[in-house]
């Protein structure tokens, strides 16, 4: 099995990526015209803000970013913002904190990545003075990480073999529907989804009742196949290899069109989750950081974004702003949000290693 992939990975490989594109120094993106303080935007002759370098997993997504949010904030700022597409994973950012040598302002990573550093004392705190909790879709702004994106778990099947939309419950129905299942080699989302489908109301989900669900999930081991990248995913229900599988949306997009929706998915009992901006401890740029963030909650951008790379926009106030034919594919699309569940992110800082390994151990032995 290929090792565990994160979503911003794949994301990044689903641009076509596999190529690791740093810009730096005289690379940097264009400058803007106006100047602002460490404290917000606007505000006269000041000295030019400090550089802000923002760390994402490379590819096209330095492109899509670049659109999205490098542009505007420049010509908002007058400062200037580096996209480093070397790749933010927990690893790289412990080495830089620890050995005070941070290189990066703000990292694009998730809970898996809060949760494992923030307690560590290796990410600065979110300063809500500066970034607005309301332009976060709300439970989506965290201490040490704010959402930046959305993306969701979703179950997907094949239309040759399933001809009626399925449950969550159907998924562990073998007798009404035959043939192997497709699980994420992790228990994030898999855990809440199987306790959706044993009948768990989506508002009622945490805390995780961990034994339930593992006891679930068990009862059809036998005819589970697992991923661990987003790739690995699409290939196995693709080939056939699967009837059923939950993945994530942006996987579940491009099936649709590779098959001309012999596979489709749902929204249906999805797993909202997010993307979230991080700022490593001792970060050069300071509070500018932070100005970037909230620069970057602007909802024109976000929807740039969701058009690029299939991201649903953090900020609720772009959902007027969201062309029709993007709803469907928007995982932040009110009517979508409606029918999924949201993660919870404290939940996680708590128990995610613990949890993690309970689940790893039960489909191994």
């Amino acid at each position: 099995m290929t090792r565990l992939q994160t979503f911003a990975e794949d994301r990044a490989e689903i641009m076509g990526l596999r190529r690791r594109t740093v810009l730096k120094g005289g690379a940097a993106l264009g400058v803007g015209t106006l100047a602002v303080g460490a404290a917000g935007f606007g505000g006269g002759a000041q000295a030019a803000p400090k550089e802000v370098v923002v760390a994402n997993w490379g590819g096209d997504a330095v492109k899509a970013m670049t659109e999205a949010f490098v542009v505007p904030y420049e010509k908002a700022t007058g400062g200037k913002m580096v996209i480093d597409g070397s790749g933010p994973s927990n690893g790289k950012i412990k080495t830089m904190v620890l050995a005070k040598n941070v290189t990066w302002d703000l990292v694009d990573s998730g809970l898996a990545g809060t949760g494992e550093l923030g307690p560590a004392g290796l990410l600065e705190e979110i300063d809500y003075s500066i970034v607005d909790k309301s332009k976060v879709t709300p439970g989506f702004a965290y201490k040490y990480g704010v959402c930046n994106y959305m993306f969701s778990t979703v179950q997907a099947w094949d239309t040759s073999r399933i001809k009626e939309k399925p449950t969550l419950a159907d998924f562990f129905d073998l007798k009404k529907y035959p043939g192997k299942r497709l699980m994420r080699k992790d228990s994030q989302a898999m855990l809440e989804l199987a306790l959706m489908a044993d009948g768990v109301p989506a508002d009622k989900l945490y805390p995780l009742d961990v034994p339930r669900a593992l006891k679930k999930i068990a009862g059809i081991k036998k005819d589970l196949l697992f991923w661990g990248t987003g790739a690995e995913s699409q290939s196995m229900l693709r080939e056939g290899e699967v009837v059923m599988g939950w993945l994530w949306h942006t996987r579940g997009v491009l099936l649709q069109k590779d098959t001309n929706k012999k596979i489709t998915f749902t929204f249906d009992g999805g797993l909202l989750q997010p993307g979230l901006w991080a700022v490593p401890k001792g970060n050069p740029a300071g509070k500018q950081a932070m100005v970037a963030i909230a620069a970057m909650q602007a909802p024109e951008g976000q929807v740039k974004l969701l058009a690029a790379m299939g991201n649903g926009p953090a900020n609720p106030a772009a959902a007027p702003l969201v062309p029709p034919e993007l709803n469907a594919i928007n995982p932040g699309a009110p009517e979508n949000v409606k029918v999924q569940a949201k993660i919870d992110a404290d939940w996680y800082q708590a128990n995610y290693a613990k949890v993690r390994q309970q689940f790893l151990d039960m489909i191994a032995s």
